[in-house]
């Protein structure tokens, strides 16, 4: 099963790709993209919609799998980060893929087995799973890695977090 792991932002949008067979994990791709403020809101929104549309299409996957919003700071940045969510969330229901998400708990409980896990924890483990050099940069990328790898370890209950 390929999954693509998104972590949603206006400034970076973290995307990982993994295939995962018979229990085991392969890393095919991870990178961030990324919009500056010097554009407009609506142009920073195309942005990301038209590079995703074009890693959608590349890699083809099963399951598209985002992190729910969470949200212990400001209602503009909320908003933004919302708004760079939608963008994803629309550009992989216009290719049709199943889409699902899961809580920041679920994500760590999956990842690290402890769902109070901090961020070092996180990127360590997805690491270690993942079989990597070193840990992914910028922490987003980690983070849609780590979204991924969740997915996979859910997805013999995915009816339960597909996006309805």
């Amino acid at each position: 099963m390929r999954i693509i792991g998104i972590d949603p932002g206006i400034a970076i949008v973290g995307v990982g790709i993994i295939e995962y067979t018979n229990n085991k994990f392969k890393v095919i791709d991870y990178f961030a993209i990324t919009t500056t403020p010097k554009n407009t809101m609506p142009e920073r929104l195309e942005i990301i919609y038209n590079r995703l549309d074009e890693i959608l299409r590349l890699y083809n996957p099963d399951a598209v799998a985002f992190e729910e919003l969470f949200f212990n700071m400001n209602a503009k940045t909320a908003l933004t980060v919302g708004q760079a969510r939608g963008a994803c969330v629309l550009c992989a229901q216009k290719r049709k893929l199943n889409i699902f998400e899961y809580t920041p708990l679920q994500v760590k409980q999956a990842v690290v087995g402890y769902g109070r896990a901090d961020k070092k924890q996180m990127q360590q483990m997805v690491k270690v799973l993942l079989n990597l050099n070193e840990i992914p940069k910028p922490d987003d990328v980690a983070d849609a890695l780590g979204i991924a790898i969740c997915h996979a370890h859910s997805s013999n209950f995915k009816d339960m977090f597909r996006i309805k």
